[in-house]
């Protein structure tokens, strides 16, 4: 193994843990035989590193391993779970007002689950619950700002205007706010209302709320419907599924990607 492969310190080659296509195959990432072809291909990094030597050796509890760029889970304890939260649901594991909470949600899994970030109240949509405390602590954080999506049905006629000057940003309280995209749906329907597709990094509290309402339009329903590289798709209201391998990759890839650019902060 070459000192440029990953090891148990900087440039150092690693002779104990467990070999690395045995440690693939028991992620699910692909057969002992087609991930070796993976190595030899230099498609394998750990740590950031490219390895391509068959007898490389990692630890699957404190190394980082990525397949073609995307990181790959090798704590088989965790879990992730994509819920399409209803309204009039606290983000919460338990709430002292009596309010319907998440906990009923999560009753037929057996790892203890909390939710990254939250949802208001009346909103509905994609949250993500998790038992892997450090991705939920990286992706919730607002100074990262992982990019949502949300469908808004407003009181109003919207015009392009009205995204314009949403994109060019207003001034709240606590400071400027902009959103990244945003798509005009419907307007002027017969009940008065306009339909806004929204998309922004922001993770401060109640912002789109804030926002609309700041812009003239306040908030009459609204939903996530994505969540970074996820997805709410046809999953039904009040329904949980867990994430497939290729959307926890994507997580796993933001949530490392996020940590790698506070480092050189």
């Amino acid at each position: 193994m070459s000192a440029d492969t990953t090891g148990a310190g900087p440039g150092a080659a690693r002779t104990d843990g467990e070999r690395l296509q045995k440690v693939m195959a028991a992620a699910g990432v692909a057969s002992r035989r087609a991930s070796e072809i993976l190595i030899l291909e230099g498609r394998v990094t750990v740590n950031g590193k490219k390895v391509r030597e068959l007898g490389a050796r990692i630890d699957p509890g404190s190394d980082l391993l990525a397949v073609d760029g995307v990181a790959v889970q090798l704590d088989q304890s965790k879990r992730y779970v994509m819920l399409n939260k209803p309204t009039k649901v606290i983000s919460s594991m338990g709430d002292d007002r009596g309010r319907t909470d998440l906990s009923g949600f999560v009753s037929q899994y057996e790892e203890r689950l909390f939710n990254v970030g939250r949802l208001d109240y009346d909103t509905s949509g994609l949250l993500v619950l998790t038992n892997d405390g450090p991705l939920a602590q990286v992706l919730a954080h607002p100074s990262f700002g992982v990019e949502k999506t949300y469908i808004a049905k407003v009181k109003g006629t919207v015009t392009p205007q009205t995204l314009q000057q949403l994109k060019s940003g207003i001034e709240l309280d606590d400071g400027p706010i902009r959103i990244d995209r945003g798509k005009l749906i419907t307007r002027g329907a017969a009940d008065g209302a306009s339909m806004v597709e929204l998309t922004l990094h922001s993770g401060r509290n109640r912002i789109v709320r804030r926002m609309m309402e700041a812009a003239g339009h306040p908030v009459i329903e609204l939903v996530r419907r994505s969540f970074g590289p996820l997805h709410l798709g046809s999953l039904k209201l009040g329904r949980t599924r867990e994430l497939t391998k290729i959307e926890l990759g994507q997580l796993l890839t933001l949530a490392r990607e996020a940590e790698e650019q506070k480092g050189r902060m």
